[in-house]
């Protein structure tokens, strides 16, 4: 599971961003096994931690972002 270090409106604003885009069309990062509701499989990608999305936090003057894999 994902580590806890988003806030539950990150959690939130993610999955409901990343199911938007799922229902437009965009590719499907976990096996869905027939599963069609968009909400839920945002939810399976953020529990596995495959969600192509970042958070931008501000830190003081900087802007961190989280979430980044390093390739």
């Amino acid at each position: 599971m994902l580590e806890e270090k988003y806030t539950k409106f990150e959690k939130a604003r993610m999955i409901g961003a990343r199911s938007l885009q799922i229902a437009m069309g965009s590719p499907i990062f976990v096996d869905a096994d027939g599963v069609v509701d968009p909400i839920e499989i945002a939810t399976m990608e953020y529990e596995r931690g495959t969600i192509p999305i970042t958070v931008k936090r501000r830190r003081g003057k900087k802007i961190k972002l989280e979430g980044e894999k390093s390739k």
